[in-house]
């Protein structure tokens, strides 16, 4: 029997590392995309023939032929965002009604739950986690504690189901004195259009299908969504997400055992992001940091909220290759660096005086960073079409990450561009 395989993409970062695009570019060699955790607080940017899309919960799979693209499990939907998302796509020839699964077990996030998530970022004040308003804590956190509404309720006495579960936020809602029910009445009736447009799509136990697949000798590519310092366990806690974003979460999001894993892709930037709050040791307050922001573009997909950069962590880095697994690196946003003299890296953290290069249970306040500088490259590497063609001071860049990180970095972007991005034999 040919046994399908299962590869698995994520970041490794704090999100933001361009994942839809590798997504986009890898989908030729798999017949199946599956996303298994998170939720419309991701955007995956895709540019290709002159167009730009941004999806919030739909895998990336979904511009590459007639490929099987599924929502697993793990992943919570807000039906009103995915009916906008999916119409839009409709509308640019994008008919994914016979293309895109999405699992009974996957939770729905409610109206109330953008509520509570907004009642509980008032309450938190300076502490808040800067949440991005979309429901998404709340939604996990009923699935947690066991009550949680899922996809699968929509086939069996729904309205019932589904005012319980309103009542029973709104009675928190009471309880934390919250009062701003602005806009509600709208936001619930388009939210329950897009229960009635879900109705055109599939509903399927993802796992079954998954493994029949495989058995079938189909491969599947696993999608992650934000990165593995977000992850709920072995993130900058508490500023993370409220799902596993590491390999892991693969296993649990979609229903695949572990033997079932190959290769584990591994996406970074050349430099470092983070958006909302939350430690980020390498972060820079200063003309450098505002220039690498202006030349990447970096603002939310979603939020449009600027996002904090800084040179690149391999701290953080070397932990989050171990924690995933990782085989293959995949280094985005090469060209953002193009024009910079120096670039540095961080090699170790200085922490109460003590250097260390393993990632510590706390980088809030006290963590210094330990940089290397390597010459910059001072070069357009954009128009590049092969490896062959890269600057000496950038293959020093590289082999300097592979031999600090002990991972082969296969695939290198130089543009946001489907075509710009490059296989290193």
């Amino acid at each position: 029997m040919n046994i399908g395989k299962v590869d698995v993409l994520l970041g490794l970062q704090w999100g933001d590392e361009g994942k839809g695009k590798v997504v986009d570019v890898l989908t030729p060699r798999y017949d199946v995309v599956a996303r298994f955790q998170g939720g419309p607080n991701a955007g995956h940017t895709l540019e290709f023939e002159g167009q730009k899309y941004v999806l919030r919960s739909i895998p990336s799979g979904i511009f590459q032929g007639g490929k099987l693209n599924i929502i697993g499990n793990g992943v919570v939907l807000a039906p009103d965002l995915f009916m906008a998302e999916a119409a839009e796509l409709a509308k640019s020839g994008h008919d994914l009604r016979n293309r895109l699964h999405i699992s009974k077990k996957a939770h729905l996030i409610m109206p109330t739950h953008r509520l509570l998530d907004k009642a509980q970022e008032l309450a938190k004040g300076k502490e808040k986690v800067g949440t991005t308003g979309k429901g998404i804590g709340p939604t996990y956190t009923d699935k947690i504690s066991r009550n949680g509404l899922r996809v699968g309720d929509i086939l069996d006495n729904f309205i019932e189901k589904y005012t319980a579960h309103k009542n029973r936020h709104l009675a928190i809602l009471k309880s934390m004195d919250f009062d701003d029910f602005a806009g509600f009445d709208d936001v619930e009736k388009k939210w329950l259009e897009g229960i009635e447009y879900m109705k055109q799509f599939q509903f399927v136990d993802s796992e079954h299908e998954i493994n029949h697949l495989l058995r079938e000798g189909k491969n599947v590519l696993c999608e992650g969504a934000q990165g593995t310092l977000l992850d709920v366990d072995f993130g900058s806690y508490p500023f993370v997400t409220s799902s596993n974003t590491i390999c892991a979460g693969a296993c649990t999001g979609l229903g695949i055992g572990p033997n079932k894993i190959g290769h584990v892709f591994g996406i970074m930037k050349a430099y470092c992001t983070r958006v909302g709050s939350g430690p980020f040791p390498t972060e820079l307050f200063d003309e450098t940091g505002k220039k690498i922001r202006d030349i990447g573009h970096e603002y939310g997909a979603v939020t449009g909220r600027e996002r904090r950069c800084g040179w690149i962590d391999l701290v953080a880095l070397r932990y989050a290759i171990m924690i995933n697994g990782v085989t293959d690196l995949i280094m985005m946003k090469s060209d953002v660096l193009d024009d910079f003299d120096t670039i540095k890296a961080c090699v170790a953290y200085r922490q109460n005086g003590v250097e260390t290069r393993d990632f510590p249970f706390n980088i809030e306040d006290d963590v210094e960073p330990v940089y290397v500088e390597l010459p910059g490259w001072k070069t357009d590497m954009t128009k590049y079409t092969s490896e062959e063609q890269f600057p000496e001071a950038f293959n020093n860049y590289i082999g300097f990450l592979e031999e600090q990180l002990e991972t082969p970095i296969k695939i290198i972007s130089i543009g946001p561009d489907r075509d710009q991005t490059i296989e290193r034999k």
